[in-house]
């Protein structure tokens, strides 16, 4: 089964064409020459990806077992952070201003400062079988999982905190509110990307649509119809400038789709 998708309209950042997508139901259906799609909040889709493949929505759900929180691939974040509200769960309040379904917050170990979603995790359940959390290697914007996530167990504690959710909400109020990917680059240890961006003079550099905003430097903006090539292009000159300035290569956090 195939779905046409218009990433134009459906990645966070509305770059991209029309492309086919496989939905994947059950693990049989996974083939590893297939990237997996979320809800594509950290993408670049270029004009010639890879095969692209996204799971159903039997992989959207929540439940408690055994005082654990069993959460599908496809969940999206604010559904978790809304159940567990509804449910006096603390630890997960950063999600109801973090956009991405489970399989890629996972991924990319997802957070705001020091909460991340690593930070309850038991176990990954993948089309490759079940990882333990300390059988995975994972740091920063990262996890070591090659396979679909089809679901994660993590640790229930009481107590929902609605000055956490406040907390987060004012930790983004600094974001563009134009489309993006969220944060372009990760931040290098011991400095910030949008600081080295705008130190190199990029801050508001536009090329036709696509910006580095000038309200937070490290936010690659589309002011409406913006392409992939010139994405690329400011993503390049940025890795550039930086790294002629300061002798820092800078690591992309959106993953750029392009053969």
């Amino acid at each position: 089964m195939t779905k046409k998708i218009d990433f134009a309209k459906y990645s966070s950042m509305r770059v991209g064409g029309v492309f086919d997508v496989k939905i994947i139901q059950k693990c049989s259906d996974f083939d590893e020459q297939y990237y997996i799609l979320g809800s594509c909040n950290n993408i670049l889709m270029g004009t010639n990806p890879p095969p692209l493949a996204m799971l159903s929505k039997e992989f959207d759900y929540i439940k408690i077992k055994e005082n654990m929180l069993l959460v599908g691939g496809a969940t999206p974040s604010g559904k978790i952070a809304s159940f567990c509200k509804k449910h006096n769960i603390g630890g997960f309040e950063f999600l109801s201003h973090l956009p991405g379904k489970l399989g890629g917050l996972i991924k990319m170990n997802a957070g705001l400062k020091e909460f991340e979603i690593f930070n309850n995790l038991i176990s990954v359940s993948t089309c490759k079988g079940v990882l333990k959390k300390r059988d995975i290697t994972y740091g920063y914007r990262f996890a070591d999982i090659s396979s679909p996530v089809i679901e994660a167990s993590f640790e229930i504690s009481c107590g929902f905190r609605s000055d956490m959710v406040e907390m987060f909400k004012k930790m983004r109020s600094n974001q563009p509110k134009l489309s993006s990917a969220g944060s372009c680059f990760k931040n290098p240890k011991g400095d910030f990307a949008g600081r080295l961006i705008e130190a190199v003079g990029l801050k508001g550099f536009r090329v036709n649509d696509m910006e580095f905003s000038t309200k937070h430097a490290n936010f690659l903006v589309n002011h409406g119809n913006g392409k992939f090539e010139d994405a690329l292009f400011l993503i390049e000159e940025a890795k550039k400038r930086v790294y002629e300035k300061f002798g820092i290569s800078l690591e992309c956090e959106i993953a750029i789709l392009n053969q």
